[in-house]
């Protein structure tokens, strides 16, 4: 701990230094500028610097590595561990960094490390092009892709990782850093899935595809019919295009327009087709679970940019998040799936998903740590709700449903959808194959470990 004259100095020239500001816990906007997604993380750092350049992030830095804080990073926010956040440290904060730069002749963008998924989608829409995103507009880009980027594009244009071009950083020493296939070659390997571990990411270069039109089968069954639509969408997935994806829900009847009054608040199976293409072939694909009998329809072409946004969960709720990867979903499963289903805390915002893979995800480079890569499903228990009073019986149903699900899981796990559940899962999710090679390119780049408010690795130098 630096001495208070130290510290006070050091903070003194930090804020006259940078373009953004910087926040203490004495300073109005404090309590906001430390408010993430997830409700039940309730963190003060000692600083929150709010970056508007890579020199503001340089110095912030520099300023933690001066006076021995430690240092987490802020994007979206949306780190159901809460690793946006410390106690008594820095928090590099990127929000003011959401510049996005769309380059249509190359099918490139260049985004800023604070950007949401929003400012991308909204950036790229009008030239028809897109990118595999996160499921939530309010979702921060930086940390959805460095963390591999699981979303509705994933079968038709794989992973996030899969369309990373590079990486602008800046290092735990304060260094700004170009990551590429030609340039730190090494480094750009280990931001394919290794998150936060090597600096901080101040922009990114996405391959961009073209996606001119879109569209969605949105249908709500009543519970007792999950295992048949199960086994229906199951088919659509092994047959259909790979520009078909979406995923099968339980969740609570929303209060919602279209949801009959008699069903909001009640448990309620839901199938999402998400289309990368026109209503007219999404229809052809979507037919089997439209002959199923349901009491909510929505089947339409609409702008990817809008359906992002449509879903958003609402700040200020309680979450806690796990997943398990599959070899198959067998119809043993299926019931398994289904019962946990109709054990799910109701009324809440939870939601019991089932995500298909395959397609472009499966395809795709197999040099990357993102060894979730081969499985045919994905279960993400998703507990999202409001009172602190629900807090037991929701974790222990998200915490059930892994435990359920375990016999059929490959073991793989996609670090994004969890929060902190040991150093064991984050070897699942980056592959115990590819932990030597990730600890040795941390050793180089953040031998000290300073930024371990994520899914960490350990540094360990090559040959050690």
């Amino acid at each position: 701990m630096a001495p208070l004259s130290k510290a006070g100095a050091a903070l003194a020239a930090l804020r006259a230094g940078l373009s953004g500001d910087a926040l203490t816990p004495d300073d109005p906007g404090y309590d906001e500028a430390r408010t993430v997604f997830n409700a039940m993380i309730d963190r003060r750092p000692a600083v929150i610097a709010r970056c508007e350049s890579e020199a503001d992030v340089t110095r912030a830095v520099r300023f933690a590595r001066e006076l021995d804080l430690p240092i987490a990073v802020r994007g979206g926010g949306h780190s159901v561990a809460g690793m946006a956040l410390n106690d008594g440290g820095l928090v590099v904060d990127l929000s003011r960094m959401h510049a996005v730069t769309v380059h249509p002749g190359s099918e490139t963008v260049r985004v800023e490390g604070g950007a949401l998924m929003s400012h991308l989608d909204r950036a790229t829409q009008p030239y028809g092009l897109a990118t595999t995103g996160g499921r939530a507009s309010t979702t921060g880009v930086g940390g959805f892709v460095l963390g591999g980027g699981s979303g509705w594009l994933d079968r038709s244009c794989g992973l996030a990782v899969d369309n990373l071009l590079g990486v602008e950083l800046v290092t735990a020493d304060g260094s700004p850093v170009l990551a590429t296939e030609q340039e730190n070659p090494e480094l750009f390997w280990a931001l394919h899935g290794g998150g936060g571990n090597f600096g901080v990411a101040t922009a990114l270069t996405l391959k961009l595809h073209p996606l001119p039109e879109f569209s969605i089968a949105l249908l709500m069954y009543l519970p007792e019919h999950g295992p048949e639509v199960i086994r229906v969408y199951r088919e659509i997935i092994a047959t259909g295009p790979p520009e078909a994806s979406g995923g099968i829900l339980y969740l609570t009847g929303p209060p919602e327009e279209f949801v009959p009054p008699e069903l909001v608040g009640k448990l309620l199976c839901g199938a999402l087709v998400a289309y990368a293409g026109g209503e007219e072939d999404m229809r052809k694909t979507a037919q089997p679970l439209l002959a199923l009998p349901h009491e909510v329809e929505i089947v339409t072409a609409l702008p990817y940019a809008d359906f992002q946004c449509m879903i958003d969960d609402p700040p200020g709720m309680r979450n806690y998040w796990s997943a398990e990867y599959l070899t198959g979903a067998p119809d043993d499963f299926v019931d398994v799936f289904c019962a946990l289903g109709d054990a799910m805390p109701v009324p809440t915002g939870t939601q019991h998903v089932l995500f298909p893979q395959g397609g472009a995800i499966a395809s795709g480079p197999s040099r990357f740590p993102v060894p979730y890569r081969d499985a045919s499903w994905a279960v993400h228990p998703f507990g999202i709700w409001e009172d602190a009073a629900d807090d037991e019986r929701c974790v222990e149903w998200v915490r059930k449903v892994r435990e359920d699900v375990r016999p059929w899981s490959t073991g793989a796990v996609y670090l994004n959808f969890i929060g902190d559940e040991g150093t064991d899962r984050v070897a699942a999710g980056l592959g115990e194959d590819n932990m030597r090679r990730l600890a040795a390119v941390k050793a180089e780049y953040d031998p000290d470990n300073v930024f371990r408010f994520n899914h960490n690795i350990t540094p360990v130098p090559a040959g050690a």
